[in-house]
């Protein structure tokens, strides 16, 4: 279980970081001269929105993962594992493949402001899901402790890159990091998997 928390830890602290989940939230701080206030509480809200449709998402993993390990005797040793080696395997694979918001101008800024609410509900993190359907043979407590450290590292480290980055730290090249996101991402997950898988 403690193999599964830090690594969905870890996973959710590297998620955070990318920078198409917060880049767009500066950018159009910029545009309409916000205030540092106000950027960060439009963070938190994104975040949320963000964590909201990955923990829905993950509920019903988990779920499966429970009915899994009542119908399977080796799910716990075997089968969670191999699926976050397998879905690691998938991100280190399509590393390169990036992922923007495409956001189109709206007259206000409550429309621009829902409208990437809107955009972070319909891209959940689904490659924490696989933590999710390992958490469900553990139980809803199990999977509940996972959610809130999921979105708790989330949406703080969100909130920590954009207090950092309006004081300077948006001269630091954030394409590099975004285009070895899928690799640190299947990494991640892979050593989870060999993890749980070998130390059961």
């Amino acid at each position: 279980m403690e193999t599964l928390l830090i690594g969905s830890a870890l996973l959710s602290l590297f998620h955070a970081l990318i920078p198409s989940h917060w880049l767009p939230v500066l950018a159009i701080g910029r545009q309409y001269e916000w205030d540092r206030r106000k950027v960060l509480w439009v963070t938190f809200l994104a975040g949320s929105m963000h964590v909201l449709s990955t923990v829905l998402a993950g509920a019903i993993f988990a779920a499966l993962g429970t009915v899994l390990a009542s119908e399977a005797e080796h799910f716990s040793a075997w089968i969670a594992p191999v699926s976050l080696i397998g879905l690691g395997g998938y991100y280190i694979w399509a590393h390169y493949y990036h992922h923007h918001f495409h956001l189109h101008k709206q007259s206000t800024q409550w429309g621009v402001i829902g409208s990437l609410a809107v955009a972070m509900f319909f891209s959940p993190c689904l490659e924490i899901e696989g933590y999710f359907l390992a958490a469900g043979q553990y139980g809803w407590w199990f999977v509940a402790l996972l959610a809130l450290t999921y979105g708790v590292t989330t949406v703080s480290g969100m909130l920590v890159w954009v207090w950092l980055a309006l004081h300077g730290l948006h001269r630091l090249n954030w394409h590099a990091w975004e285009h070895n996101a899928g690799i640190i991402t299947g990494a991640t997950l892979v050593i989870s998997g060999l993890l749980t898988l070998f130390f059961h």
